[in-house]
């Protein structure tokens, strides 16, 4: 029996909305250990940049993610500082 390699995977480009959201989110990789939650979070942002989701500060509560070593209020507004150089 034999299985067929996996797909190949496209990456975003590096000057993509979607990337530098993601990669936002990635530098709290200490504070946001699951993966997983990290994406959601990611996605959740990059909707907000779009005008179609909500703020950080409703985000951090609303996607139910898991924080270790910051509280919600700090990473919310470091999540602002960090959006706020994107908007630029």
């Amino acid at each position: 029996m034999t299985t067929l390699p996996p797909p190949s995977t496209d990456f975003y480009p590096e000057d993509s909305l979607e990337k530098k959201v993601y990669t936002i989110v990635d530098k709290f990789k200490e504070n946001i250990p699951v993966s997983n939650d990290r994406n959601r979070l990611g996605y959740n942002l990059f909707k907000y940049l779009r005008g179609e989701g909500d703020a950080p500060e409703i985000l951090v509560n609303s996607t139910k993610i898991k924080i270790e070593g910051i509280t919600k209020k700090e990473l919310a507004l470091k999540l602002n500082d960090e959006i706020s150089v994107i908007e630029k």
